[in-house]
């Protein structure tokens, strides 16, 4: 994984005490689709490894199983209404697996984004990059995964290019459909993520 260092600054807890605020905001992935609890999904268990690391956080799971980047669009302004300091961005995957175009959902992310930073300017923001599926075609999937760092490199965003690293294709770390990761495979995701969350957080 690659750290952008131009792209992190330092977020924390406020004067007040009150915990970084941090909306995850994705699909079956984020949802945590087939786990036991919630608290088995990646944002959760990232909440408990920040806090064990000194962030006062607090872990907001929108997560919408099935969701596409339109999808989210049309149910962002909902999500956005509990408040966040950090967005993490985690769609597109099931643009993919449905065959939606590649430029169709760049422009649904880029709307999202424009709209949280409307909501609010000071968050921070984090996006997840995503792969697909080699039957797509390679045209397609070489189109697809360039949307995520041209994205991130436009919006000057930190970014995580594949947070499915050693989980996606290893069957003991997925559920029955291959897709979805189990409870161990989302704590192996939760250690992915872990460093961006602790550079974008880090005190001082």
């Amino acid at each position: 994984m690659i750290l952008c260092s131009l792209c992190f600054t330092s977020l924390s807890a406020d004067s007040n005490g009150s915990p970084v605020k941090i909306l995850f905001f994705g699909d079956s992935l984020t949802a945590g689709l087939g786990l036991n609890s919630p608290e088995e999904a990646f944002p959760h268990l990232l909440e408990k490894q920040l806090s064990r690391n000194g962030f006062a956080v607090k872990a907001i799971n929108a997560g919408m199983s099935g969701d596409t980047s339109s999808g989210g669009l049309s149910r962002l302004e909902w999500s956005l209404s509990s408040g966040f300091d950090l967005f993490v961005l985690e769609l597109g995957a099931n643009d993919s697996m449905r065959g939606i175009s590649p430029d169709q959902t760049e422009k649904n992310l880029k709307e999202i984004l424009s709209r949280v930073r409307k909501k609010n300017p000071n968050a921070k923001i984090l996006l997840i990059g995503m792969r697909t599926f080699p039957n797509l075609g390679k045209e397609y999937r070489k189109h697809f995964e360039a949307i995520f760092p041209k994205i991130a490199k436009e919006e000057n965003l930190p970014f995580v290019p594949f947070f499915l690293e050693g989980v996606a294709g290893i069957k003991k770390l997925n559920q029955k459909d291959g897709i979805h990761p189990t409870a161990e495979g989302h704590k192996i995701l939760a250690q992915n993520l872990f460093p961006f969350f602790q550079k974008i957080l880090r005190k001082g």
